[in-house]
């Protein structure tokens, strides 16, 4: 019996104290920002579709919980805001997208228009991150 008891407290001993951390809600700036920074490429999209340019945030809104504002600026126009669909915090997934219409996740432009893109995202925390693409960085073929 002692040498079960002994491979036991080894056992608990080795991985006891390496036990899964348990998942985010990521509704916060600290738990959105580090996603938000290692996906800044694809921020935003655009694409050409049915006669227009379609400008999609899809990417910023899924860690939208842990963002209060997001901007954006076209061939550089002034900064305009984005609004984001509220996160459902009474929810299991308070950052999922219902996307009721299209404007809760794209802004539509005349076609070719698109040209660059400026994006300024405030954190819930007060602090924010920039990004400008190029048309060709970001174009959904």
């Amino acid at each position: 019996m002692r040498p079960v008891i002994a491979t036991l407290l080894l056992f608990a001993a080795t991985f006891g104290a390496h036990t899964p951390a348990m998942a985010e809600n990521f509704t916060t700036a600290a738990e959105v920002k580090p996603i938000l920074q290692a996906t800044k490429p694809q921020w935003v999209a655009v694409r050409s579709y049915d006669g227009q340019d379609l400008l999609y945030f899809t990417n910023l809104l899924s860690w939208r919980c842990g963002v209060s504002e997001i901007f954006y600026a076209v061939n550089g126009g002034d900064m305009v805001p984005f609004q984001a669909e509220p996160c459902y915090m009474d929810s299991a997934q308070p950052n999922a997208l219902k996307a009721e219409s299209l404007d809760s996740i794209l802004v539509m432009f005349a076609p070719g228009s698109v040209q660059t893109v400026s994006v300024n995202v405030i954190f819930d925390d007060g602090t924010s991150d920039q990004a400008h693409y190029e048309r060709k960085a970001i174009e959904i073929q």
